[in-house]
């Protein structure tokens, strides 16, 4: 039906947009205090970035992604995620000659083909930070508080930050073998995804969501029990940090999130009141990203939050805004005659800042006045023939009733007066 639109999708309704400006404006006034700069990337790109930048293992590319040929026969995906199409604008626009580390922030829609439920569509929007340049523990430290501080300026509290890590391609083999062990024993337990998973990712079981694998890794190896010495100081250095920081975090072992480009650090931020789907922010550290997209080796790190599961958490929660929908002054003209001067009056105010409404319908007074009042103006502004005549213009206080002649050649400094005393 062309009335309806494409399943796991949704309109986001002049009522509700508000909200969604709100929250985006409190992202860019945090990225803006961490001193992270705006980028915006296309919605699609070129197939191969996907499969190389998130691995053709994961879920993401094996099974949710929309991929489509151009009339130019080349293969275009809509962007699942965004950390490989910033490292693509990265590399193609020589942000490296920049001064590092490059922080960058992007506001956008992403595309799976997921199952929809509440909080989860198949287009999404996220809000997500990139830092790219910077090798130690700082770096992720500050990642992860401007994801906390963005949250909690939204009003959210009892927040969960899990965090853990994944090693590097020096230490990684060792634990995937000993992973790979453990699992060989219990494979008829496992789904026939994780079964895939075992021979070609084995650490993709443990971010499996079936419960009957979930059963099956609770004793499983941990990663920070075969780390390098290079991993081990890191992992140690984000906790110090953290700490410094006050920020309370819990130990995941088993958390390794869904792509296959991270490396030392994965986080994950949980918010319980939304139930099944409690978990808010992920990110991690990528730092073989860059050059398995071409560029020479270079580390990075970032996060993404799904806007729709905030402003989910913020319904819940009761935090939204009060909707700031209320006109100023509603213009009633009464016939053909008043019309000019009402608007002459109605572009004067709009242009000095008012926010300012007429009747364009030609209802009668009775009709404009209860329009006005499902506008929620503040003043009506009546100009019919006998104001016309005098000069004056007739402003009714909608919140007292009150009703004085104000001269209409002064009425856009009175109006001003009036509304904003």
């Amino acid at each position: 039906m062309l009335t309806t639109g494409p399943r796991g999708t949704r309109d986001v309704l002049p009522g509700e947009s508000g909200f969604w400006q709100y929250v985006e404006a409190v992202a860019r006034d945090t990225c803006r205090r961490f001193a992270y700069r705006e980028i915006r990337t296309p919605i699609f790109e070129h197939t191969e970035l996907f499969l190389r930048g998130i691995g053709e293992t994961t879920d993401i590319v094996e099974k949710e992604m929309y991929t489509f040929c151009d009339r130019g026969n080349r293969s275009l995906t809509l962007r699942p995620e965004n950390t490989a199409a910033v490292v693509r604008s990265f590399l193609e626009h020589k942000l490296y000659s920049e001064p590092m580390p490059v922080k960058l922030y992007y506001i956008g829609p992403m595309f799976r083909y997921d199952r929809p439920q509440a909080g989860r569509y198949r287009q999404f929007h996220q809000f997500g930070i990139e830092a790219i340049g910077a090798k130690g523990p700082a770096i992720d430290a500050e990642v992860i508080v401007l994801a906390e501080e963005f949250l909690h300026t939204l009003g959210l509290r009892d927040l969960d930050l899990k965090i853990n890590t994944v090693g590097c391609p020096a230490c990684r083999p060792q634990y995937r073998q000993a992973l790979r062990e453990y699992l060989a024993g219990k494979l008829e337990h496992l789904c026939q995804d994780c079964r895939t998973r075992y021979e070609r990712n084995p650490l993709r079981v443990l971010d499996c969501k079936e419960e009957q694998c979930s059963r099956q890794i609770t004793d499983a190896p941990k990663v920070v029990d075969h780390l390098c010495r290079d991993c081990a100081e890191h992992f140690a250095g984000l906790q110090e940090l953290l700490t410094a920081a006050g920020v309370k975090y819990e130990l995941a072992p088993r958390l390794v999130r869904g792509l296959d480009y991270y490396t030392n650090t994965a986080f994950e931020i949980q918010y319980p009141p939304l139930g099944a789907q409690s978990a808010v922010c992920g990110g991690g550290r990528y730092d073989g990203l860059i050059e398995e997209c071409g560029g020479v080796p270079t580390p990075g790190i970032g996060f993404a939050i799904g806007l729709e599961r905030v402003i989910l958490a913020l319904e819940k929660q009761n935090l939204l805004p009060a909707s700031d929908l209320a006109v100023d002054v509603f213009f009633a003209p009464l016939g053909a005659a008043a019309l000019p001067a009402a608007f002459r009056l109605l572009t004067r105010l709009r242009a000095a800042g008012l926010v300012c409404e007429m009747d364009f319908l030609g209802r009668s007074l009775k009709g404009q006045l209860k329009h006005a009042a499902r506008c929620q103006a503040k003043y009506v502004a009546i100009l019919g023939e006998n104001e016309l005549t005098a000069g004056k213009i007739l402003l009714r206080d909608m919140r007292t009733g009150e009703q004085r002649l104000v001269d209409l050649l002064e009425g856009e400094n009175s109006l001003l007066a009036e509304v904003r005393a």
